[in-house]
């Protein structure tokens, strides 16, 4: 009995010496984790400035007219943006460093902004004086007008520095000398099928392609502009289809014809009589061959009418030379048949003086 209460009496004791051992030893606090430090205002703003000016950089295609110098600058920004902001001195210097960028993407930006607008120009002046060549813009002046006020509502916008409306007028402008550059490339391609009388080769598709670009020039004038470009442009495959079967059809005729020319100056033997002339005219004849082989009609069909008529010069030549060698052989004969009458004559003399 004495051994259990003594037991029970140990085990109290190991527990509250414990109890006091765990209440003596100190918690460790847990700290709140610290907030990241925010970035001064100054570099805020600072920064601000630098995106928004390299913004306008990409917009206007910087990176392409300067790009060893953009690469530059895209550097230095880096560099600035990762410089330390801990305390005021580190500040000062980070954004002086923002500002020099700024400056930098800004002076990058002025440089650009009249080259942007003279390429912009150029296009605008290529599509115009195409529609000039073609003679659209003196059938229709009233849509080129129309497109001309247009792109000088832009360079209005571009005096005046507002350069993105400038920008959005000239993409207006852009598009609608487009449109029209379709009916340009109509009445081109039109004219060529007429002056080479190609519409024999293919009737059907250009009596087609006259109805549908008719089609087209009525939704035009109707403001049903994404339906005049549907069919301007199916007209103007159309018309593509017919100068295609012209040309192939054109130089299958030409080739028959520059081989039979051929044909001709070798039976005459031409190819002996003046041989330079003739392998000058069998040279471009088969670099006809060659082109007609690799389809490329017009310029076989060119090529061929040029070795016909080079062998037809090579063939007169060689009846030149036959005409000249057969007088040169007349005058012998006959001064061959002179000298025989004079030496008949001269035997008769001696003869009768002989007598």
């Amino acid at each position: 009995m004495k051994k259990k209460i003594y037991m029970a009496f140990l085990a109290l004791t190991i527990l509250s010496l414990t109890g006091i051992s765990c209440a003596s030893t100190p918690k460790q606090e847990t700290k709140p984790p610290q907030k990241q430090q925010a970035t001064p205002a100054e570099i805020t703003a600072v920064t601000s400035r630098v995106d928004k000016i390299r913004k306008s950089d990409m917009d206007f295609e910087v990176p392409s007219y300067f790009p060893s110098e953009w690469e530059d600058v895209e550097a230095q920004y880096a560099a600035a943006k990762n410089m330390p902001v801990s305390n005021s001195d580190e500040i000062k210097e980070a954004v002086a460093a923002l500002n020099k960028v700024a400056d930098r993407y800004g002076e990058l930006f002025d440089m650009t902004i009249p080259l942007y607008a003279q390429a912009r120009e150029d296009e605008i002046m290529a599509i115009r004086e195409e529609l000039v060549r073609s003679r659209f813009s003196a059938l229709f002046p009233q849509y080129v007008e129309k497109a001309d006020k247009i792109a000088l509502t832009a360079k209005d916008q571009y005096d005046a520095k507002d350069y993105y409306a400038a920008r959005e007028t000239v993409a207006e402008a852009l598009d609608e000398y487009e449109k029209l550059l379709i009916g340009a490339k109509i009445l081109l391609a039109r004219q060529e099928i007429t002056d080479r009388e190609f519409t024999k080769y293919d009737p059907e598709n250009f009596e087609k392609a006259d109805e549908i670009s008719q089609t087209a020039l009525e939704a035009y004038e109707a403001g049903n502009k994404k339906g005049a470009v549907e069919s301007a442009e199916e007209a103007l495959l159309r018309y593509n289809i017919v100068l295609t079967n012209g040309w192939i059809a054109y130089a299958a005729e030409r080739r028959a014809s520059a081989t039979a020319e051929r044909e001709i100056a070798i039976a005459n033997k031409v190819n002996i009589a003046v041989r330079e002339s003739f392998r000058e005219a069998d040279a471009v004849f088969n670099n006809a061959e060659d082109n007609y082989k690799s389809e490329t009609y017009s310029t076989a069909a060119k090529q061929y009418t040029e070795a016909e008529a080079l062998f037809v010069i090579a063939g007169q030549q060689t009846e030149e030379k036959r005409l000249f060698a057969q007088d040169v052989i007349r005058q012998a004969e006959e001064k061959i048949e002179e000298s025989s009458e004079t030496a008949i004559e001269a035997e008769k003399i001696i003869e009768g003086g002989s007598k």
